[in-house]
C-alpha cells in the first residue's frame, strides 16, 4: 500500500526542470551584417543556450544576462575556410616530412593534428571543410571535436581525394614500383564504376564531401599542373553519384581543361583555378559554380621556394601557377563568378587562414565581399546557411571579434581577439568582469 501511495505521489508532483541556460549579451561598436555586406552600429548579439536569439543594434539585454562589453570591435559571424588540409602542415625539409608520414603511426598523425585544430579555431574559423587527409584522421578529428574531446572547428570531412592511377590525388605516384604495400592512395581509381565505387566507400566510412582531383597539382612530383587527369565520364559517375546521396562535391583544378570536364560534370565549387579560361569562367558563371581560389596556398609555395624548401620537381610546376593564378582570380571577380574562402592551409602554418582575406582583396574583391566569401558564401557552398553565416536569430552562436573596423582596414581579420563557437568562448583577449543586466 506505501509502494503505491509512494508511485501516486511521485506521479503529481513536479518535476523540477532543468535550470535554463543564462543568456549572454556580447557588445561592440559595430556588427558585419553578412547579407548586406554592411556594418550595423552599436553591435549587440544575445545568445541563449549556442543559440543567437537576437542581434543587431536595437536589441536589449535579458534580464540577468552576463553582459561582455568589447568596445572598439566588430563583431562577426564565425569564419569559415573550405579548403584546409587539418591533418597536417610542412616541415623545414620535405624528404624529412616524407619519411615521417611513413615512420608515425595513425595515432601520432592524429595527436599531432590537434594543435593546427586549436590554432585555427584561435583565429576565427569555427568551421573548415577538409578537403584531403589520409587514413581517415579527420573523420576521427571531427568527431573527436564534437564529441567535446577535443578543441577546434567544426569539420567538414572529405577524407582522402579521389583520383586516377599516377595523379595528383594517387599518394604513391613518386615512389618505385614495388616499394609500398599498397602502391596507391586511398582515393585511387580508373573507369567510372571504379570512381562510383570510391564515392560509395568514401560515404561508408564518414566523408561528408567528395573531393576529387580533377588535374594534376604544385606539390605532387609526377604529374604536370595544368594536366587534365579524368574523364568526363569519370567526373560525370563521380558527381551523379555523390549528388544522388547528397553530398556536394569540390574539385582540384588548376588546368582549364580539367575544370572545363568537372563542371559540365555539375562540382559544386573549383579549387585553385590557376589557369581557368574564359571559357571555363563563363561556364562557371553559367552553371552557378562556386571558386575558391586558394590565394594563401601560393602564397605559401612561395615563402617555401624562396626559402628553397622545394623539391626540384615541384619549382617550375610553382612558377608557372603563380605566373597565372593572379588574372584567373581577377577575371572571375569581375565576371560575377561566386567567390568562396577557402586556403589550403596544411601548405602552410595553420592558424594563418585570415591572410586569405587580405590577398582575395588584392585580387579586386571588396572588403565586404571578402567579408561575405568566408561567411554568408561559405555557408551556402557548404549548405549550412539555416546554420551558418550570418549574425540573426535561430542560428548557431558562432561569433567572433576583430579590433576596429575590417571594412576600412581588412587586415583586421588577422587579429580577432575574441572566438565563440556554439556559446562557448573559446578566446577573450579583452577579457574583464562582466555585469548582469538588470
Amino acid at each position: 500500500m506505501r509502494i503505491v501511495l509512494l508511485l501516486a505521489l511521485l506521479w503529481v508532483l513536479p518535476v523540477s526542470a532543468a535550470e535554463p541556460p543564462k543568456p549572454v549579451v556580447l557588445k561592440a561598436a559595430r556588427l558585419f551584417d553578412a547579407k548586406s555586406g554592411k556594418l550595423v552600429t552599436p553591435g549587440v548579439v544575445v545568445v541563449t543556450g549556442g543559440q543567437i536569439t537576437a542581434a543587431g543594434s536595437n536589441v536589449s539585454a535579458p534580464a540577468g544576462a552576463e553582459v561582455i562589453e568589447l568596445g572598439d570591435a566588430t563583431l562577426l559571424p564565425g569564419f569559415i575556410d573550405a579548403h584546409t588540409h587539418i591533418t597536417g602542415q610542412p616541415g623545414d625539409d620535405w624528404r624529412q616530412d616524407v619519411i615521417d608520414r611513413m615512420q608515425r603511426t595513425i595515432p601520432e598523425r592524429t595527436l599531432e593534428a590537434l594543435p593546427f585544430a586549436r590554432a585555427t579555431l584561435m583565429a576565427g574559423f569555427t568551421t573548415i571543410r577538409n578537403l584531403g587527409g589520409e587514413d581517415f584522421i579527420d573523420i576521427g578529428l571531427r568527431n573527436g571535436i564534437r564529441r567535446g574531446r577535443a578543441v577546434g572547428p567544426r569539420i567538414i570531412a572529405a577524407t582522402s581525394g579521389l583520383g586516377s592511377t599516377g595523379g595528383h590525388c594517387d599518394g604513391g605516384n613518386s615512389y618505385r614500383k614495388g616499394l609500398l604495400a599498397q602502391e596507391s592512395g586511398q582515393g585511387v581509381a580508373d573507369g567510372p564504376d571504379a570512381f562510383r565505387a570510391r564515392v560509395r566507400e568514401h560515404l561508408k566510412y564518414g566523408a561528408d564531401v567528395i573531393k576529387v582531383c580533377a588535374t594534376g597539382g604544385v606539390l605532387s612530383r609526377n604529374d604536370d599542373v595544368d594536366s587534365p587527369q579524368l574523364t568526363q565520364a569519370e567526373l560525370d559517375a563521380i558527381v551523379d553519384e555523390a549528388h544522388a546521396r547528397k553530398r556536394k562535391v569540390a574539385a582540384h583544378a588548376h588546368g582549364a581543361e580539367g575544370a572545363k570536364r568537372a563542371i559540365r560534370a555539375g562540382v559544386d565549387s573549383i579549387e585553385h583555378g590557376s589557369f581557368l579560361d574564359d571559357e571555363a569562367l563563363d561556364l562557371m558563371k553559367r552553371k552557378g559554380t562556386f571558386f575558391v581560389p586558394t590565394r594563401s596556398a601560393l602564397k605559401g609555395v612561395k615563402e617555401r621556394y624562396e626559402k628553397g624548401l622545394l623539391s626540384p620537381e615541384q619549382i617550375p610546376k610553382y612558377k608557372a601557377a603563380d605566373a597565372a593564378a593572379r588574372q584567373a582570380v581577377s577575371k572571375a571577380i569581375s565576371r560575377g563568378v561566386r567567390i568562396a574562402f577557402g586556403t589550403d592551409a596544411g601548405v602552410f602554418a595553420h592558424g594563418r587562414n585570415a591572410e586569405e582575406f587580405a590577398l582575395l582583396v588584392e585580387a579586386g574583391l571588396s572588403p565586404a565581399d571578402a567579408l561575405r566569401a568566408a561567411t554568408i558564401i561559405d555557408a551556402e557552398l557548404l549548405g549550412l546557411t539555416n546554420q551558418l553565416g550570418t549574425l540573426e536569430p535561430g542560428k548557431l552562436a558562432d561569433v567572433v571579434a576583430v579590433p576596429g573596423d575590417p571594412l576600412q582596414d581588412i587586415r583586421r581579420t588577422e587579429q580577432v581577439f575574441f572566438v565563440m563557437k556554439e556559446g562557448v568562448i573559446y578566446r577573450n583577449d579583452r577579457a574583464a568582469p562582466s555585469v548582469v543586466a538588470r
